[in-house]
């Protein structure tokens, strides 16, 4: 008996059976060929989750014209049927796992850019900029739109003929599907432009296409973004009519989702957004139709998506971004085992690797998007032990990538508990996920029979002597920069992660030496404690190196404090009373006022650990911050990937 019964009873879209409620949204990973084929890496991808027990899985953006319709490099495309062996292989591959497979036809409109079109002027319905990406596009004539309908309903018959259950219609996220239906962007006077019926007319078209050549049993969902989250755009009112609308031209699902590129966050969600934040779109939608809601809602936890099908928000839950963090999610939640799901943290470096022409990555998923480059692990242990010194995000995921592959596993975290840096970075607001990652980190090393954990004890060489290993990887982490400037022995002066952690307070006015990630986060928690907070950057700007959807958001939440922030300034020394700053351009020099100095000048690697342990043993590794200062992604991959190669000559 399962603990989420409604998550795991089976279903049906159309006349399609799927045998459960999980559904994997489409998500862009830029692993097909160049030629829009599905490649070997984007198959092995999908096949992974179909193994892991989602019902129905719906491709990324799969383009459907070449010319004007590239979203990215090494994108999925229904545009020749040349195409059709390597995606017939996309569906047997997904099918072995008794999991559905749908297309999910797409046009950017003009949220691309000329570089993916090879130069070519971006198009859309009207010649209006999106703010985001900054290029005017070129208004389609009638005639083009009725060739892009027409070539929509080619890739639904090219899907069908390789044996995909269905397709989705991708009518949301301001792509041009939506910008036809939203008059935020569509400002034709044509067929296609003007009234309601109008601008619906581009989606009706190529619904009533695809209907007639794949025939009325080929299911088909459309996504909306049931509010666009900007001024002028679709609200919820709106899209309940479109929805309506839709049903009346025989759809089989719609898949709900907000914003557009201008309201990025409220498709991408960064960390501090909660869970099921926007249950309220699908509910309204859910409640005016009577054919089947997806929809995704940030969802992190099975336990969350079951409280959104007893609420009756949806029908069929949407795991996105949790599927890539752990493509095991669905079967370990159907086992009764969600606390074993490694969770994702909303840190967007999926993101961040897509908007920089790379394939798809996750922070804490090593194996995304590489899933054919790590088929295996090679299980030669025979027992023999190694040795982890350093129970952070690194040092765990060391130890159960070489305990799964059967090496007995002595783990020395010096600390009470488990979780390294994660117990410093998840002190901030709304770091809730770090928490929850932490948790399951420490669960998945805990139930792990070959793993023995030794908290509170400090690694030594002569106890690792002992041990005879045959290896030693050194996750010992990092320590903060301290630079070496007059009065930082002070006892006014902390650094940020003894203030995070605990093990030094906090008094008065604060200035924060720094205005990274690290320092914002601080600020936000001082100046929600009351403080007055004072940020002192080098650069010219904070937030240098942060993803920008995360700093948006970060500041926004910050200004609201109305923190002082001093840009352009050099830390020149610190007293009792505050700092001494110089002006990177004017050269002058300054004293700001403070109580309390905190540095947030990052971390370099705590060699001081480390060496010992490379002098005693030829076969050590040292991982993550021990060796280059970096994030949880570059941490957890290190530890995965130095463990995954070890001793397989």
């Amino acid at each position: 008996m399962t603990a989420f019964p409604k998550l795991f009873q089976p279903g049906q879209i159309g006349k399609l059976p799927l045998k459960n409620h999980v559904v994997m949204p489409a998500m862009g990973v830029s692993l097909a060929r160049t030629n829009g084929e599905a490649s070997d890496d984007i198959i092995r991808y999908y096949a992974e989750r179909a193994r892991g027990g989602v019902g129905l899985i719906i491709t990324e953006v799969t383009r459907i014209d070449d010319k004007t319709g590239v979203a990215t490099f090494k994108q999925l495309a229904v545009t020749d049927p040349k195409q059709i062996p390597q995606l017939q292989r996309l569906a047997d591959a997904v099918h072995k796992y008794d999991t559905k497979i749908f297309v999910q036809l797409h046009h950017p409109g003009r949220e691309t850019t000329s570089q993916l079109l090879n130069g070519t002027q971006i198009v859309g319905p009207s010649a209006i900029a999106d703010k985001t990406v900054k290029e005017v596009p070129r208004a389609l004539s009638t005639e083009e739109v009725q060739a892009l309908v027409k070539a929509f309903i080619k890739g639904a018959v090219i899907a069908k003929t390789a044996g995909i259950d269905g397709v989705e219609i991708h009518a949301a996220h301001g792509y041009l599907i939506n910008e036809f239906l939203s008059p935020y962007s569509n400002q034709r006077t044509d067929r296609y432009g003007g009234s309601f019926h109008n601008r619906l007319r581009f989606l009706q078209e190529i619904i009533a296409g695809i209907k007639y050549m794949c025939g009325a049993d080929f299911p088909i969902s459309v996504r909306i973004s049931a509010d666009e989250f900007v001024a002028g755009g679709l609200k919820i009112a709106d899209s309940v009519k479109i929805a309506r609308t839709l049903e009346s031209y025989g759809i089989d699902a719609i898949n709900v989702s907000s914003g557009i590129y201008e309201s990025a966050p409220t498709i991408i969600e960064p960390g501090s957004y909660a869970q099921a934040w926007k249950k309220g779109l699908a509910k309204a939608i859910k409640a005016n139709v009577s054919i089947p809601v997806i929809a995704v809602n940030n969802i992190k936890t099975p336990e969350v998506a079951e409280q959104l099908l007893n609420e009756d928000v949806c029908d069929y839950i949407g795991v996105a971004r949790a599927n890539l963090c752990d493509p095991d999610w669905t079967r370990k939640a159907a086992a009764g085992q969600s606390d074993q799901i490694t969770t994702c943290i909303g840190c967007l470096i999926c993101f961040e690797a897509m908007q920089a022409g790379k394939h798809i990555i996750c922070a804490v998923n090593p194996r995304l998007g590489r899933e054919r480059e790590f088929a295996a692990l090679n299980r030669n242990g025979q027992q023999r032990t190694v040795a982890v010194i350093g129970g952070g995000p690194g040092g765990m995921t060391a130890a159960r990538t070489l305990a799964e592959r059967d090496f007995k596993v002595a783990l020395f975290e010096q600390d009470k508990v488990l979780g390294g840096t994660l117990n410093i970075a998840d002190k901030p607001p709304l770091k809730d996920k770090l928490t929850l990652l932490n948790q399951q980190l420490t669960n998945q090393v805990e139930a792990n029979k070959n793993i023995t954990i030794h908290l509170n004890e400090k690694a030594t060489v002569e106890k690792i002597q002992a041990l005879q290993p045959a290896g030693v990887f050194v996750a010992s982490g990092a320590k903060p920069i301290i630079p070496q400037l007059p009065g930082m022995g002070g006892k006014n002066v902390i650094t940020a992660e003894a203030y995070l952690s605990g093990q030094a307070k906090v008094t008065g006015k604060v200035a924060i030496i720094g205005g990274s990630m690290t320092g914002l986060e601080t600020a936000e928690k001082l100046a929600g404690e009351g403080h007055d907070v004072t940020i002192i950057e080098m650069l010219a700007k904070v937030g240098t190196g942060v993803n920008p959807t995360i700093l948006i958001d970060l500041m926004q939440r910050l200004n609201k404090y109305q923190p002082t922030i001093l840009t352009g300034k050099r830390l020149i020394g610190a007293g009792e009373h505050g700092v001494k700053v110089l002006d990177m351009i004017n050269h002058g020099m300054a004293d700001v006022a403070a109580d309390t100095v905190i540095l947030a000048l990052g971390v370099t690697p705590n060699t001081s650990i480390s060496a010992p342990f490379s002098a005693a043993f030829a076969a050590t590794k040292i991982i993550g911050d021990a060796q280059v200062g970096g994030r949880i992604a570059e941490a957890m991959r290190d530890g995965y990937t130095k463990a995954y190669v070890f001793d397989n000559d």
